[in-house]
C-alpha cells in the first residue's frame, strides 16, 4: 500500500500536512504529534521583519468554526532561520515555509533569504493586503496574482505553492494566474472573510471587525473549489479547508487535491493530523486501494 505523493518533485510519506497559522512551526504540538508520521509541516507565515498582528480580541468561537484576525503575527525570518528551522530538521518530514508580505518586495526578500536553507517547499500566502494597492489582497486580483508569482519564481530556489484566498467571485481564475505566472503548486482554500458581533455588549467581537472563517463550517465550499479548480489546472493541489476527520481529507482528494492541509481541527484535537494519517490507511485498506494517488480527483468527471 502505497500513501506517498509527490508535489513538484517533492516526495511526501504521504498527503497529510498541517495548515498554516494553526501548528506554528511544529514546537507547539511537538509533545502530542509524532512530526515523523506526517507528510510535512507548514509552518506559521514568515515575514521580512517581525509582525505584531492586529489587536485583540483577534480569535471567536462560531457555530462550526471559528473567526480570527491575528494579522499574521511572526518573529520574522532572521529569528525563524536561527531557531525554527533547526529544529524542524531533526524530524523526518518535509518543511513548507510559509511566506507573506505587505509588498511584492516583502515577499520576494524572505524567498532569497530561504533559498540556501534547508527547506523544501515556499508557500505563498497571497491573501494579505496589498499596502501599494490599497489594501485589496494580492490573491484578489488575477493580474496581481500573476505578477506576484513571477516575481517570486525570479527568486525562490524551492518549488513555490501559491495559496489563494476564497474570497473571489472565480477561483478558476485565481489559479490559472498562479500557473500562468508559474506556480509549481496551488493550495486552497484560506480562510472566507466573516463577522461576529456580540448581541449582549452590542459591539464586534473581533477589534478588527472581521477575521478569516475557518473549521467545519466551510468544508463544502473548499471542497467545491477544489474540484473546480482541479478541472482548470495542470499543477498539483493541496487542500484544505475544515478537514476534521480523514473522511473529510479524502473527499478533498477525491475532488482532486493530491496532498491535504489540517488546520482549525488542531486546535481541539491536537493529535488530529495522525487520526487522519491512519484513517486514510484504513480506508485504503478497507476498499483495496493499492496506490493514494488512484483517489486523487477519482470523481473529477
Amino acid at each position: 500500500m502505497n500513501t506517498k505523493v509527490k508535489l513538484a518533485g517533492v516526495t511526501l510519506k504521504n498527503p497529510v500536512m498541517t495548515a498554516s497559522g494553526t501548528f506554528g512551526s511544529g514546537a507547539e504540538y511537538a509533545e502530542f504529534v509524532d512530526l515523523n508520521k506526517l507528510g510535512a509541516v507548514v509552518t506559521k507565515g514568515v515575514a521580512s521583519v517581525p509582525w505584531e498582528g492586529n489587536p485583540t480580541p483577534r480569535v471567536a468561537e462560531t457555530y462550526g468554526g471559528m473567526l480570527n484576525a491575528v494579522g499574521l503575527q511572526n518573529p520574522g525570518i532572521d529569528l525563524f532561520v536561527e531557531r525554527d528551522i533547526p529544529f524542524l530538521t531533526k524530524y523526518d518530514t518535509k518543511i513548507i515555509v510559509n511566506v507573506c508580505g505587505r509588498t511584492t518586495e516583502d515577499y520576494c526578500e524572505v524567498v532569497k533569504r530561504l533559498a540556501s536553507q534547508p527547506v523544501d517547499m515556499l508557500e505563498i500566502n497571497i491573501s494579505c493586503p496589498n499596502v501599494k494597492e490599497g489594501g485589496i489582497a494580492f490573491g484578489q486580483d488575477p493580474k496581481a496574482v500573476e505578477e506576484i508569482t513571477k516575481e517570486v519564481k525570479k527568486y525562490a530556489k524551492q518549488p513555490v505553492i501559491m495559496k489563494l484566498s476564497p474570497n473571489v467571485t472565480d477561483i478558476t481564475e485565481m489559479a490559472r494566474a498562479a500557473e500562468a505566472g508559474g506556480a509549481d503548486v496551488i493550495s486552497l482554500i484560506n480562510t472566507i472573510t466573516g463577522m461576529k458581533i456580540d448581541v449582549h455588549r452590542r459591539t464586534f467581537a473581533l477589534a478588527n471587525k472581521t477575521g478569516g472563517l475557518s473549521g467545519p463550517a466551510i468544508h463544502p465550499v473548499a471542497v467545491r473549489m477544489v474540484y473546480e479548480t482541479a478541472k482548470a489546472v495542470q499543477i498539483p493541489i493541496i487542500g484544505m479547508g475544515g478537514i476534521a476527520s480523514s473522511e473529510d481529507a479524502l473527499e478533498l482528494i477525491l475532488a482532486g487535491a493530491t496532498a491535504v492541509s489540517v488546520g482549525t481541527a488542531s486546535f481541539h484535537n491536537p493529535t488530529v493530523t495522525m487520526e487522519i494519517v491512519e484513517g486514510i490507511q484504513d480506508y485504503m485498506e478497507q476498499y483495496g486501494v493499492k496506490d493514494i494517488q488512484e483517489l486523487t480527483g477519482a470523481v473529477r468527471g
